[in-house]
């Protein structure tokens, strides 16, 4: 049981959340973090880099000079890789670099990684979070009113909010999510996470859902 501050947009306590932690997950598998990690960081990659093989690039593929009696060593065309201009030895080709894991598994690693993220006393719950307006000064003002400033946040909203995102998205090392978005990866990254309350309940929420169906 873990018993966490609420704390408004001027850094003032306003209320107390009681949960326990085990609701997230029951431990903490550090090879299902690893593994998820690893899917989320290559499915990122482009896979696109491309050079050129000696087949493929400009230039006569007849033999420079004669074998023998010129006093320089043998060689065969222009293409050559270790000629400028040739082509690449070992030559970069695209590929795919997508991994995969079950839906299940990747949904426990999240839940997980927050758990991580309460017990190292890493997240910092706030109360109702709006803004009528995107304004980035605002929440620079809350985010220094909570001592977070200047360090990498994942700012966690319960649903999609277009102003609280555009008035974060400005900001060096935050990233503003709606809870359906996070993944284990957007946990771990950030030194921080600061939370609504709303956001935390929706994410609760899911769990129980996720529970009563596999009953």
């Amino acid at each position: 049981m873990v018993s966490l501050p609420i704390y408004d947009r001027t850094g003032k306590q306003v209320d107390t959340y009681e949960f326990d932690v085990n609701e997230l997950a029951q431990r903490i598998s550090k090879q299902l973090l690893h593994d998820a990690v690893v899917m989320y960081q290559s499915n990122l990659r482009q896979g696109t880099a491309k050079t050129k093989t000696r087949s493929e690039v400009a230039g006569s593929t007849k033999k420079m000079y004669r074998q023998k009696g010129t006093g320089n060593a043998r060689a065969g065309s222009k293409r050559s890789g270790v000629r400028r201009g040739g082509g690449h030895i070992h030559a970069k080709s695209p590929r795919d670099w997508r991994l995969s894991m079950p839906r299940k598994a990747m949904q426990m690693a999240t839940r997980m990684a927050l758990r991580s993220k309460f017990e190292s006393e890493q997240v910092i719950l706030v109360d109702d979070f709006q803004c009528d307006v995107p304004k980035t000064k605002e929440m620079v003002k809350v985010l220094s009113a909570l001592s977070v400033q200047g360090s990498t946040l994942l700012f966690t909203t319960p649903g999609y909010d277009v102003n609280i995102y555009k008035s974060g998205r400005n900001i060096p090392g935050l990233t503003v999510l709606p809870v359906s978005d996070i993944n284990a990866l957007e946990v771990l990254k950030p030194r921080k996470v600061v939370m609504t309350r709303a956001a935390l309940d929706a994410f609760r929420g899911k769990i129980a859902a996720g529970n009563q169906e596999e009953k």
